[in-house]
């Protein structure tokens, strides 16, 4: 028996587990996509944001 027969017999034999593991899957990609997008803006725009310049405009 092989990964592949042994992640279909566990996530994809049944529909119901089946939409678990794609909303689950959906939610993880979500979130790590966000958090890539997040990472890469403040990357690029370091020094303009507001939590890099606020001491200097806050009493």
């Amino acid at each position: 028996m092989g990964i592949g027969a042994t992640l279909y017999n566990v996530f994809l034999r049944r529909t119901s587990t089946f939409t678990v593991v794609v909303i689950a899957s959906a939610f993880v990609f979500e979130r790590a996509f966000d958090l890539a997008a997040d990472q890469i803006f403040d990357t690029i725009n370091k020094g303009k944001l507001w939590k890099d310049i606020k001491d200097k405009y806050e009493k």
